[in-house]
């Protein structure tokens, strides 16, 4: 009858209730070039266990953000009995939290149509320029509990201060070793993945660890052949986390690689606390690939789908940056942060409260959104997408960073802005060239999922 035929993507589904059959296009990384026009067949049977897909933990975080935890529900989101006129004189309201509550889209990010390393900025390395070293061991006996070797080490307050200086010096930097004889602190790696690493000079890492996500391939397609032939893509695992990926379908090959990534496995996590565990690659890049001059890392919750060239040419080249992050979708202010991470008690609130104490009594200050000349575009990153150059003053800030989430808590977003005011205010005529960019530039260049859901136990078998 010759009507149109329009097609919807619909990329999240709210669901409450059972499925009985799911069907779905060969994803990303995962097309069988044999079969291009076959599609797939969901084969684990949620239905089946009594499983129900639903989004209440996402719809709670909501609840919590606009403060509205204790209202009662209702039928409807909005009266259906109020017929709404246009008023002119009404004074306009702010859509941010409305937005917010959304969830904001991706914008345009216009990036050259092809980039190498060869395209490099003349000079662009020469920033800041000082000699940083890194502590191996610490002089320190180890015969009590307070001074047993530990991956971070035990730095004093002291020690901290000083280590803010752009000057010669050798600092904490994680990887410190206990004395001869005694265990390793952990992040132990086979030699021949060392070998591979120490070899690549532009990096794209992440890590999962506990089973905490499924494997997401880099979109395949939008990586050019440059940057699959010249860019080390690493994904650090912890040998649980391999073999609950083995037995989804994403066993690596006799090279250690799925698709693009190469799975790194990580032996003797140094922190009991994973979370924190994923800070060891998430920071110290640097460290983990001694050769790298550049390194992108993103959140195992994300798909990359930008190549990775394109991206340090757009946030660093072309804006005379050693450093890249977003700034968070909502929230700017530290003060915020705390009381986020409280409400969801992402953390124990006493470590909180130390932690942020410490800050103020240090001059962390509120963030002041109506300040004309601001430090900082915001307070509050969203660190699951981080592009570097690896420059003198980038690596003293990575470093800086991973020591206050080793001697605090995990929640890496308290602590960024303190470091890098402290960082700024200490070396008042050595510059640290950090790009915050907004938040829908980082969507435009990824996939975003949610982590991995725990899986709930199995209902008691009745007797």
């Amino acid at each position: 009858m010759n009507y149109p035929l329009h097609q919807v993507d619909v990329n999240n589904a709210f669901l409450q209730g059972k499925i009985q059959d799911v069907y779905m296009s060969q994803p990303p990384g995962y097309e069988d070039t044999n079969h291009p026009n076959y599609v797939c067949n969901l084969k684990k049977a949620i239905s089946d266990s009594g499983k129900l897909l639903s989004q209440s933990k996402y719809i709670q975080e909501i609840l919590y953000d606009t403060q509205m935890q204790d209202c009662k529900g209702i039928q409807s989101p909005m009266s259906m009995f109020e017929i709404l006129l246009v008023d002119d004189e009404a004074p306009k309201t702010d859509g941010k939290e409305y937005r917010s509550v959304l969830g904001f889209f991706p914008c345009d990010v216009v990036f050259r149509d092809a980039v190498d390393l060869h395209s490099e900025p003349k000079d662009f390395m020469n920033f800041t320029q000082f000699s940083l070293g890194y502590m191996e061991t610490e002089k320190k006996a180890s015969h009590t509990d307070a001074h047993d070797p530990r991956f971070g080490g035990h730095q004093t307050l002291e020690e901290r201060e000083q280590s803010f200086s752009a000057v010669n010096q050798t600092i904490h930097c994680g990887f410190l070793r206990g004395a001869a004889g005694l265990p390793s602190t952990g992040f132990d790696l086979k030699e021949e993945d060392k070998r591979y690493m120490s070899a690549c000079r532009v990096v794209v890492s992440s890590c999962i660890f506990g089973s905490s996500d499924f494997l997401r391939r880099p979109t395949s397609r939008l990586i050019s052949e440059y940057s699959k032939k010249n860019v080390c893509f690493v994904m650090f695992v912890d040998e649980g986390t391999l073999s609950t990926l083995s037995k989804e379908g994403s066993a690596p090959d006799d090279g250690g690689f799925v698709g693009l990534w190469k799975l790194v496995v990580v032996k003797n996590l140094p922190y009991t606390d994973t979370r924190k565990t994923g800070k060891v690659p998430k920071f110290l890049t640097h460290r983990l690939f001694p050769s790298s001059r550049y390194s992108i890392w993103l959140d195992s919750k994300l798909r990359l789908s930008t190549d990775p060239m394109l991206i340090i040419d757009h946030f660093l080249w072309q804006t005379g940056s050693e450093y890249a992050i977003s700034n968070h979708y909502t929230r700017h202010c530290v003060w915020e942060e705390v009381l986020q991470n409280k409400r969801l008690n992402k953390y124990n609130h006493t470590a909180i409260d130390e932690q942020f104490s410490l800050y103020q009594s240090d001059g962390l200050t509120k963030f002041d959104p109506l300040d004309p000349n601001p430090s900082l575009p915001s307070y509050v990153p969203e660190g699951s997408f981080i592009v570097r150059a690896h420059t003198p003053m980038s690596n003293l800030f990575s470093c800086l960073w991973f020591n206050e989430v080793d001697r605090f808590t995990s929640r890496d977003q308290l602590s960024f802005a303190f470091t890098f005011l402290k960082l700024k205010r200490m070396n008042p005529d050595k510059p640290f060239h950090l790009n915050m960019f907004k938040d829908c530039e980082r969507r435009s260049l990824v996939k975003l999922f949610h982590h991995r859901e725990p899986s709930a136990p199995p209902p008691p078998r009745i007797v």
